[in-house]
């Protein structure tokens, strides 16, 4: 149930774990290293209690997900992937932009897809379907050629299917730590990639930190966390089914309510009571209750102060004017705004991704989308006509940082007869 919690709590409390798990992964990361797909296999056994013969999940098997799930099921995946593309084609960048600044001056970017990637879908306490289709979908906007995925073992159908209709090329059936590790460092089986995206428990989050000398990765995504904040014209029935829905997902998870109505908890509280134990995940749900907490703030702009100084992976503004508060927010991972902007929309068909930073990193770091599948690149065109009109000041400051080729590159040009670019 919500308790009253100093917001410093909350932060260290979605913030556990990290530090303690790490020789643990450390030990892992050089089991894969030295092992590749025999220690991946043994690890699959030590920790799904699954074995198998290869770790690469074949094309049977995924035709026999696809006879195991019911139609009314694809056609929800069909209407979820269609949707997430749409949103994310809208942020589909050009390849080639060039603007002439200045006469003979034209500056542009290149911007191209990346050739591997590796997505993580998490498994084991659920099926995560809907995060197939959050990071494999926007890399094939891209443009990306090659996408593998990796998820514990034994694989729902669900998420088997889902992974194959977004267009994942390869789909493994490898977890945790151990499933980063292959992605990054490559196996026998295992091509390496560019860059792992995907949430995971603090053991898949700190393997993707862990190996970042290695690859990219997007950000950390942990374990979910959700700040709501509300004024005395939020439903508290509302405030509770979203506590309840982000506190299934793992006994990790962190919920924090922001409000200036001190009547407001005790309500909330007792719509958590009465919904909780309609559903089946109770002993998840009291584990991450136990992160649960609320703040009382004593002005509007006190709470907003406390969003930015959380940035929390949701922020659900339920509030009596949302839109000049978002124009207040500094940090958030996805904004959900008005009652009606249930975060589960988010989580799996309004388009948005899923796929946000937890843990603060929502302040230095942007939720999945599509340009974290490019590289980009600045592009110049300068003419005769621009190098003179920059000329002067490339060789002034090149003189005085005592880079006298520098400067003596530029000078040539300008004082030759021709240029090849006029």
């Amino acid at each position: 149930m919500l308790q009253e919690m100093a917001l410093e709590e909350w932060i260290e409390n979605r913030s556990a774990g990290l530090a303690s798990v790490r020789p643990v992964v450390e030990d892992i990361i050089s089991r894969v290293r030295a092992g590749g797909d025999t220690a991946l296999l043994e690890l699959t056994r030590k920790f799904d209690g699954v074995d198998r013969q290869g770790v690469e999940v074949s094309r049977e098997e995924i035709d026999d997900a696809y006879s195991r799930v019911g139609s009314h099921l694809i056609a929800s995946l069909e209407d979820a992937k269609e949707r997430i593309a749409r949103f994310h084609e809208m942020q589909r960048p050009r390849g080639l932009w060039l603007e002439e600044v200045e006469p003979g001056v034209i500056l542009g970017v290149r911007t191209k897809p990346l050739k591997r990637i590796g997505a993580y879908v998490p498994g084991g306490r659920a099926a995560y379907a809907s995060t197939a289709l959050m990071t494999v979908i926007p890399a094939r906007v891209a443009g990306v050629r090659s996408v593998c995925c990796c998820t514990p073992p034994p694989i729902p159908p669900l998420t088997l299917v889902a992974m194959d209709m977004a267009g994942a090329d390869q789909i493994f059936a490898i977890g945790g730590a151990q499933a980063v590790a292959a992605m990054a460092l490559g196996t026998e089986s295992v091509r390496p990639v560019q860059k792992v995206v995907g949430p995971g428990n603090v053991y898949v989050t700190t393997a993707k930190m862990l190996l970042r000398d290695v690859i990219e990765i997007d950000f950390p995504a942990g374990p979910s966390e959700i700040l709501i904040l509300a004024d005395e014209t939020a439903r508290p029935d509302f405030i509770a089914a979203d506590i309840i829905a982000q506190a299934e997902h793992d006994p990790r998870a962190a919920c924090y309510l922001v409000t200036t109505d001190r009547t407001l908890p005790p309500l909330v509280n007792r719509h958590i009571k009465d919904q909780a134990g309609e559903l089946p995940r109770a002993d998840i749900l009291i584990q991450a209750l136990k992160n649960t907490g609320y703040a009382i703030a004593p002005s509007p702009e006190d709470a907003v102060r406390i969003v930015n100084r959380a940035a929390p992976e949701h922020l659900s503004l339920q509030v009596r004017d949302p839109l000049s508060v978002l124009m207040k927010v500094e940090c958030a991972g996805s904004v959900f705004i008005g009652s009606y902007s249930a975060v589960a929309c988010g989580d799996y068909a309004s388009g948005t991704n899923h796929v946000l930073p937890t843990a603060g990193y929502a302040c230095t770091h942007s939720g999945l989308d599509v340009l974290h599948f490019c590289t980009r690149s600045t592009v110049q065109i300068i003419g005769k006509e621009g190098l003179g009109r920059i000329g002067d000041t490339v060789e002034d400051l090149a003189e005085a940082e005592g880079l006298s080729g520098h400067a003596r590159s530029v000078r040539i040009r300008r004082n030759s007869g021709s240029n090849p670019m006029e």
